[in-house]
């Protein structure tokens, strides 16, 4: 069993950085929380794959520092009927 939860943090590890995605649009993507896939790709990901992890941690570092304005444009969008 270990081995699939080892292989489920690379198969998002590889999603997130292929599509650019954010970790909500991944845990939609396989069918998990927001927290098992932070949890995949912080903690397990780093033992399991550290070259992967680097590159992953970037995107959501960069995600993170861009969340305030996705959530702006989504209030907008809401409010202005787009």
């Amino acid at each position: 069993m270990r081995t699939d939860i080892d292989r489920r943090a690379c198969d998002l590890a590889v999603y997130i950085i292929e599509n650019k995605a954010t970790v909500r649009a991944a845990a939609a993507r396989f069918g998990v929380s927001k927290s098992t896939v932070h949890k995949d790709l912080t903690e397990r990901l780093k033992r399991v794959n550290p070259g992967l992890y680097r590159q992953v941690r970037q995107l959501l570092d960069l995600n993170k520092a861009e969340r305030h304005i996705r959530g702006g444009l989504a209030t907008r969008r809401k409010y202005k009927g787009e």
